[in-house]
């Protein structure tokens, strides 16, 4: 069964692998036979996570990368194939979120968290899946959110962009299937640096334990198996779908 869920051999594109949930599933992944590509825009925090991954005998490479740059995301997967010869799994994971009212939120604002946490990742997909139908291999795994099934004040263009980026996998797994698969992940209430100050809220922290069936916050180890089902060939019969990792809070608040 250990065989089903391995990434031996597979060389994979992690994007927003510099802290937070990125990190651990770089670490996941390398721990599970991977080569991974370890992307983002800040070099060092990159190579922090780097350093990790060798520590524990992994295989990595660090890639500076603006995702919401067309031309250097071009490069860099021209780049890879040079180097690798191939990517087998694409982790769309990079994202920004904004909090402010909507009447408060300057258009650029909006934009820029639909440019980055949107576009860039159908800019990618598209020009990883170009080489993954080519090859007749691969797996793209989007991270949503659970803010893509629900809304929530103060975060428009995170939850207009994550709405979006489930319905983006639906047509990546219509249009590149048998051979790639597309899937989601809508997480929860992760306790990443992301969410520091809903962290230190009281009354959320309340509300959150309240509104999950697991009474309590999620952490980046909830969602290795997830990751791991969707990007190895354990799911191969899955695409188009998202799995949402969240505590049970979108059952209960259904």
């Amino acid at each position: 069964m250990a065989d089903l869920f391995s990434m031996k051999g597979r060389v994979v594109l992690l994007t927003g692998a510099s802290r937070g949930l990125g990190r651990d599933m770089a670490i996941t992944l390398a721990e599970a036979g991977a080569t991974v590509l370890c992307a983002g825009r800040t070099v060092k925090e990159l190579e922090a996570t780097a350093r990790t991954i060798q520590r524990k005998k992994g295989k990595v490479d660090v890639v500076p990368l603006d995702i919401t740059d067309e031309a250097a995301v071009r490069e860099q997967v021209e780049a890879i194939l040079r180097r690798h010869r191939r990517i087998d799994v694409l982790v769309n994971n990079a994202g920004i979120i904004y909090r402010e009212a909507i009447v408060d939120t300057p258009t650029e604002s909006f934009r820029q968290a639909v440019e980055t946490d949107l576009i860039a990742q159908f800019v990618l997909a598209r020009e990883v899946g170009r080489h993954m139908l080519a090859r007749k291999y691969g797996r793209i795994v989007n991270i949503s959110s659970i803010m893509g099934v629900l809304g929530r004040a103060t975060v428009a263009g995170y939850v207009a962009a994550k709405h979006g980026l489930i319905g983006l996998t639906k047509n990546l797994a219509a249009e590149f299937g048998p051979d790639v698969t597309a899937n989601a992940i809508a997480p929860g209430y992760i306790r990443t640096e992301l969410n520091v100050p809903l962290q230190q809220d009281k009354a959320f922290n309340a509300m959150l334990e309240q509104r999950t069936a697991a009474h309590r916050w999620g952490t980046p180890v909830d969602l290795r198996g997830p990751l791991l089902l969707l990007a190895s060939d354990a799911g191969a019969y899955m695409t188009g779908h998202t799995l949402v990792v969240d505590g049970g809070m979108t059952t209960i608040l259904a």
